[in-house]
């Protein structure tokens, strides 16, 4: 049965939670050792590190943190040797935990959470043979644009040019102020996916000089 997290009191909360539960149901269909684009991750391992970054938070700044980074990956290692695949999934299908101030604070969760489920259950569906692109309502594809929006120049601040992500809902620059540029066009949904680093995997069109679109193709986006 499904259990459907607290703090999904506001349509803006509904798209994370929502998410977290189709990620969820899509952790337990393909098992543990299914294999995701997070490279040398299975599908355990992706549910390690998303109880990693609601259980653990003291853990979890070595995800941003690169020097810190030894710490958070041998905490997820420990997380994911305690627990059983199905309890992994089950930590992730009813976080927060109580005590997480996002549990009680819908627009909190939101800006959390909507980004980092959205991408790695396409993570999930992705890596699996013969995936097909799923349907994402204009409502949602309207709140992924504007997550973009917001932090494509975080994500994409070592891009080799400029990048201009062009969507039915708008344009957004990232990347050098100066040289050559390169309009990626896709729905918000795919630009998302491109912006975060799975450019391979990512429905978008290139616009721009073939040496400036390789570089693109192969930077190293996301957080």
């Amino acid at each position: 049965m499904t259990t459907i997290s607290a703090g999904c009191t506001t349509r803006r909360a509904t798209f994370a939670c929502a998410e977290r539960q189709v990620l969820c149901d899509k952790l337990d269909d393909l098992g543990p050792a299914a294999p995701t684009l997070c490279a040398g991750w299975t599908a355990a391992d992706l549910a390690a590190h998303l109880v990693l970054r609601e259980r653990r938070p003291e853990a979890s700044v070595g995800i941003l943190a690169k020097r810190l980074g030894g710490y958070t990956e041998a905490v997820r290692r420990r997380i994911l040797a305690e627990h059983e695949y199905p309890r992994l999934v089950d930590l992730v299908r009813t976080a927060p935990p109580r005590w997480a101030p996002h549990r009680f604070i819908p627009w909190l969760d939101a800006a959390m959470n909507t980004v980092e489920f959205f991408v790695h259950h396409e993570d999930l569906r992705r890596a699996q043979p013969g995936w097909m692109p799923r349907p994402i309502t204009s409502e949602y594809e309207a709140e992924l644009w504007g997550r973009l929006s917001g932090g494509a120049g975080l994500l994409m601040r070592s891009a080799p040019v400029t990048v201009v992500l062009a969507s039915p809902a708008g344009r957004v620059r990232a990347g050098p102020v100066a040289g050559e540029s390169v309009t990626v066009h896709g729905m918000p949904s795919e630009l998302l996916m491109f912006a975060c680093g799975r450019q391979g995997q990512a429905e978008v069109r290139y616009e721009g000089p073939e040496w400036a679109t390789a570089a693109l193709q192969v930077a190293p986006f996301g957080v």
